[in-house]
């Protein structure tokens, strides 16, 4: 049963956390959206020697003190730090209270590629340089990602709640936010905080590497002369709760959570699969009750890499006569792994609230194999009324999880 079957348990978004290379906060992302900002820099994080290019996405200017009160920010590694600052974010921006949310039934859902694979990366460069004993206890500690969750909850000293990390990868956004969905709409928790936590880190970096899917400058998604990745950082946690809640308490909304479709085809480690994407879109549409002409814009995965956009755009043309316009905000934030689907959903969010479409930048001419009337919002933003947007997103193994969000209108709701 759809959402649309469903008025008593309409699910609605009305608080955003971001932190990504482009913008900090909900004013900051929607800036940077809006003007096409470019969050490409010199990685930092590790060190580069060697690579031949080593440009990310990194998040500058974040400092975990401004937005972590309970906890030692020391005491979690940086993607942690990323998820809690983000759960605060969306807290505040729904204009709810500690003490009201405290009363609530909570789930916390967050997905992610690497956990606190950054911290790994220290833990073993430790050992190399000092020998198999040294090993740094406060780093071992706070390595489990299972913490990027967990945190939240004691942050906010939440006493009815579920703290759930899923780690389908480069999909984990939408999953965690379709948990939530789901434990909304089936009256299970009161409020959900959902979304993902990536943080740069040199074992995802040297891996695309060694696949040659890093561009060497910026992210050119469907273009021609496209060169693959670069990866990126950040969060995005989204406040969901029912229309009746967010109503009682005169809430904001930014959109309405129609539905999500899931697949998982396991048909190879790393390669999209065409079929099996347009399947995911499909259930998508079904489990939200629209038809593929109702979508005004399609967040794409988007990664810039030659199998995935002739692959994603192939599986789109499977279910739209005509696409609507295709963008990716990769172009702009890179690839944040987990936090990818969640910092788009807060775009598209952001999106149908604001009335425009985010464009896709670093754009010259398109790829002729994702065909010559692909509209991917080249470079600048466009102004639109949109009504339902389509997220996609791809992961390995094959992994693919589609989000539809809508506009919520007061009007038909009263």
């Amino acid at each position: 049963m759809n959402a649309k079957q469903q008025p008593d348990r309409t699910v609605v978004i009305t608080g955003l956390g971001v932190i990504s290379s482009v913008g900090i906060g909900v004013p900051g992302f929607l800036a940077g959206l809006r003007s096409g900002s470019n969050g490409v820099k010199p990685i930092t994080a590790f060190d580069t020697t060697g690579f031949a290019h080593a440009n990310g996405c990194e998040v500058a200017d974040f400092d975990a003190r401004e937005w972590i009160a309970t906890i030692d920010p020391d005491e979690l590694g940086r993607a942690s730090q990323f998820s809690v600052a983000a759960a605060r974010m969306a807290i505040e921006d729904a204009g709810m209270s500690l003490e009201r949310l405290r009363r609530l039934r909570a789930l916390v859902s967050v997905g992610t590629t690497d956990g606190e694979s950054r911290d790994l990366d220290t833990l073993i460069g430790q050992q190399v340089t000092d020998g198999p004993e040294r090993l740094d206890a406060v780093l071992a500690r706070r390595s489990t990602a299972g913490r990027l969750s967990s945190s939240i909850v004691r942050e906010l000293a939440l006493t009815d709640a579920e703290a759930v990390t899923i780690p389908t990868a480069c999909a984990a956004g939408n999953y965690a936010i379709g948990n939530g969905f789901d434990a909304i709409r089936a009256g299970e928790v009161d409020i959900a905080l959902c979304g993902g936590a990536d943080a740069v880190c040199r074992k995802t970096f040297t891996g695309f590497y060694r696949l040659g899917t890093i561009a060497p400058e910026v992210c050119q998604p469907f273009d021609q002369d496209r060169k693959g990745i670069l990866t990126g950082e950040g969060a995005g946690i989204l406040v969901m709760e029912s229309l009746a809640s967010a109503q009682a308490r005169g809430a904001r909304i930014y959109a309405e959570v129609l539905g999500y479709g899931l697949t998982c085809d396991a048909l190879h480690p790393v390669a999209p699969d065409r079929d099996s994407l347009a399947r995911c879109i499909g259930l998508a549409h079904r489990n939200a009750g629209i038809e593929p002409g109702e979508v005004d814009f399609i967040s794409a995965h988007g990664t810039g890499t030659k199998a995935n956009d002739v692959t994603e755009v192939g599986a789109i043309r499977q279910v739209f006569e005509v696409p609507p316009p295709v963008i990716s905000i990769k172009s702009m934030i890179g690839h944040s792994m987990g936090a990818a689907s969640a910092l788009a959903s807060a775009a598209c969010a952001l999106a149908i609230d604001e009335g425009f479409i985010p464009p896709t930048i670093n754009h010259n001419q398109t790829d002729p194999d994702c065909g010559p009337d692909l509209d991917c919002v080249p470079n600048q933003a466009r102004e639109a009324e949109l009504n339902v947007v389509q997220n996609n997103a791809l992961a390995f193994a094959g992994n693919n999880a589609v989000l539809i969000l809508g506009r919520h209108r007061a009007e038909a709701a009263a």
